[in-house]
Parts: C-alpha cells; structure tokens; sequence
C-alpha cells in the first residue's frame, strides 16, 4: 500500500483501525509478522493518554496520523501505538512471529514462539522498539505495514490493564490465534 493510502487508513477513528490492523503484516527492519491483538484509545475515552488534552508525553498522539507513539509503561516496558486521527491511538498488544525470529528471540532471550510478541512489552522488545521511536511514522522504514487484503474472523472484548472506560470492548483478536497477550472471554 503506497503511504497516501496509507495515512488514509490511519486517519479514522482507533476503533475502526485497532479492528483493521487485526491480521495486518508488520516488519521492522524485517522483523515482526502478522499482527493478532489490539487495543483501541479515542481521545474521548478517560482510559487514553489524550483524554486531559496535549501535553509534552502524548505530543505525538496529537500528530500526523500512522505516526508511531512510543511510551514506557510502568517504567519497565515500551509499548508501542499507532496514531490514527486527533487525539486516537491504537496500541499493538501481540503479532504472530513471522519474520526475523532468531533476532526476536536474542531481543527476548526467550526460547518457543507463543511468549515472543504476547503482550505490548514483549512485542516491542522483540521488534527492537524503544523511545527512539516515538513520533517515526508507519509509513516509512525502518517500518513496514501491510493491511490484510482480506477478512478476518475478529473478536473483541475489554480492553487489559485499566481502570477507566473498561466497559469498552475495544481490544480485538484474531480469532483462535495462540500468539494473543491473553485469552477473549467466552460469551
């Protein structure tokens, strides 16, 4: 996909793209594979960064749209998102390993593929994603990202970690995937 349709894609509601990015390829500098969770933050939602308005840390969840917002969580593990239209930020929480996986294993330091991107920490250490990303934008290397060209069965569910908004079910799967941070609940 060329990057004005790419920035297209990305200037929507998170909603909409955290539900799209669902079994979309993601690489950095070749390393990733198919992305199977996501979790969607609007600028309404008292659960997002943005929710208070723009301040120096969330800068770039106010940026140009596929923008890449980097944050650390918990002082421990950087997460990774992608900016979708003002203020909306879609954080990856888990891809299937495809591509690069001896260098996602010596990023972990962990052996089998089910733990090496399950969950937002895992998966940005595993890509090599660190502060230094913050503000780079999706539609440019070292990034590359492929939508899916076709569907896929999604579920959805409440979204991990939070205290806020958490009626929302606005974190999506790739339905029966093995490689998800944490199991949907049964309905």
């Amino acid at each position: 996909m060329k990057a004005a349709a790419l920035a297209g894609f990305f200037d929507r509601d998170a909603v909409a793209v955290a539900r799209d990015l669902v079994g979309a390829e993601l690489l950095v500098d070749g390393v990733g594979g198919i992305v199977v969770e996501t979790e969607a933050y609007t600028a309404d939602d008292p659960a997002s960064h943005s929710y208070r308005g723009l301040t120096r840390r969330n800068a770039t969840m106010f940026g140009a749209p596929g923008s890449a917002y980097v944050y650390l969580s918990y002082g421990m593990h950087w997460c990774l998102n992608a900016v979708c239209s003002r203020g909306n930020a879609v954080l990856l929480r888990a891809i299937e390993p495809r591509s690069g996986i001896d260098t996602m294993h010596a990023r972990r330091g962990v052996a089998g593929l089910r733990l090496l991107c399950a969950g937002p920490g895992r998966l940005a250490q595993a890509l090599g994603v660190d502060g230094s990303f913050d503000g780079r934008s999706f539609l440019h290397e070292p990034f590359l990202l492929r939508p899916s060209a076709r569907p896929h069965d999604i579920v959805s569910g409440p979204r991990i970690g939070i205290s806020k908004a958490v009626e929302h079910p606005w974190r999506f799967g790739l339905a029966g995937s093995p490689f998800l941070s944490k199991p949907f609940p049964r309905l």
